[in-house]
């Protein structure tokens, strides 16, 4: 093994494996979540939030090329929001809005704000 090779190992033609990584736990976090939503959401509010839910990755890639910032960042930020959600929720994110209060949701920003940290700090080795 040559000095000159990285530490991490490298997948899909040089892309690091920490950002397939968290392209995975994104991908997973949006499908667990829109699962639960169409558990738990039902009457007039059931269409409009699987809606929003379905549009929110192609609205985050959509804004970050238009204000030309990386989507990277917000691709790390919404992995740790949707996880962050499901652990403050016990799995149910209708609970958020729907029985929540001021507690879970102060507790699902601190959560996110925390894992979104962590993972930028591992993903970009600051």
């Amino acid at each position: 093994m040559g000095k000159d090779r990285a530490l991490a190992p490298e997948s899909l033609n040089g892309l690091p494996t920490a950002v397939v990584a968290v392209w995975m736990l994104c991908a997973a976090g949006w499908g667990v979540v829109l699962v639960r939503l169409r558990c738990g959401v039902h009457g007039p509010a059931r269409g409009p939030t699987l809606f929003a839910h379905t549009i929110t990755p192609a609205g985050v890639v959509l804004t970050c090329s238009l204000i030309g910032f990386g989507s990277l960042y917000a691709t790390i930020a919404l992995a740790a929001e949707w996880w962050a959600l499901l652990l403050v929720t016990g799995f149910r994110p209708e609970r958020l809005l729907s029985t929540g209060g001021l507690g879970r949701l102060a507790a699902w920003a601190a959560l996110t704000a925390a894992a979104t940290y962590v993972a930028a700090r591992l993903v970009f080795q600051v």
